[in-house]
């Protein structure tokens, strides 16, 4: 059989990169030797160590370019269907195949090297300490996504001395000042947070590349699912974002404007920087304050007791007392 050569583009946000590791290692699993496949995508990071990416050159006669969409999102409020099935879909029937997903994750990749290092928590602290990752910031091109900077604050502070929340974000974006957060803010590039995510306990975020890095990569051995609590009010329709070990906590069907799934808002306020996401029809336009009405109803005490779910359930526990002092010993050291 000869083998169809491909070579993939896709210059999407980082969280559709991580869907098209899914497409690509899901093609192969539904068509066996059938494809010789490379990419060209916006995260070049995302794709180390992929078994199913061997190097083509675009001038071969023989290689085919495929420019990649999901334009299943557009049925996303109507089709029970999840991101996963996005590239996949549009591929299968691009290149006239059947495909499948064959796991409800991306595909992303460490070396047994990167397995080993030491992550950027444990270089601070000199000790593996469990962390939870936080990352409560956004891009401003989806204002809609933020929820309250306060509330954030007030969730750190419940669980302080039983977990070590680390901060990240990217300095482009809008990111809050947290105290008592171990802040790597602007601190890593991508691949770098691919091996901080790995090595976490948790992950805490609003719908964002986060949550699909948290359910993308595997744990270090004899940990469980990486837990994830996902702040997500009424933007996107549950089923198109949300992950079975997730706990995803959404207002789709509680108010009017998202009665019927998501409403796929972009921002709250006009930010004047001449956006698509600026037009009138993509703002929000029911609010609670600063907030839209649908992140405002959901309670810091909600963030906080689907945190607590997954230790009072066992598959993760909290600090001991002596990672506590290692971990007070140093935030102060590394704010000073």
């Amino acid at each position: 059989m000869v083998r169809r050569k491909l070579i993939l583009k896709c210059m999407l946000s980082p969280s559709a990169i991580v869907m098209l590791t899914a497409a690509v290692r899901d093609l192969h699993k539904s068509c066996p030797g059938q494809f010789i496949t490379d990419v060209r995508t916006s995260v070049p990071e995302f794709w180390l160590h992929n078994p199913w990416i061997v190097p083509l050159h675009e001038g071969d006669p023989d290689v085919e370019i495929v420019e990649c969409r999901f334009p299943l999102i557009h049925r996303s409020n109507k089709t029970p269907c999840h991101f996963i099935y996005g590239f996949l879909e549009y591929l299968g029937e691009l290149l006239a195949v059947k495909t499948t997903p064959s796991r409800f994750s991306g595909d992303l990749h460490l070396s047994a090297e990167e397995k080993g290092w030491m992550s950027q928590v444990e270089e601070i602290t000199g000790e593996c300490i469990p962390y939870w990752i936080i990352a409560p910031g956004g891009n401003y091109d989806v204002t809609i996504k933020w929820w309250s900077d306060s509330r954030y604050q007030e969730v750190v502070d419940a669980f302080r001395g039983r977990i070590q929340f680390v901060q990240v974000g990217d300095r482009r974006h809008y990111n809050p000042c947290l105290s008592g957060v171990l802040d790597l803010t602007g601190s890593t590039d991508l691949r770098q947070l691919v091996r901080l995510t790995y090595n976490s306990q948790g992950v805490l975020c609003p719908v964002n590349l986060m949550m699909h890095l948290a359910a993308a990569l595997d744990t270090p051995e004899g940990q469980n699912r990486r837990p994830c609590v996902v702040v997500a009010g009424g933007r996107e329709p549950v089923q198109w974002v949300a992950y079975p070990h997730h706990q995803f906590l959404h207002t789709v069907g509680a108010l009017p404007c998202c009665d019927n799934g998501g409403c796929w808002k972009a921002r709250t306020v006009r930010l004047g920087d001449g956006a698509p996401q600026d037009e009138p029809e993509r703002l929000c336009v029911n609010l609670a304050g600063a907030l839209p009405r649908c992140m405002d109803m959901i309670r810091t005490a909600d963030v906080v007791d689907a945190i607590e779910r997954y230790f009072e359930g066992g598959v993760i526990h909290y600090l001991t007392s002596r990672e506590v002092e290692i971990c007070d010993d140093a935030m102060r050291s590394w704010t000073t």
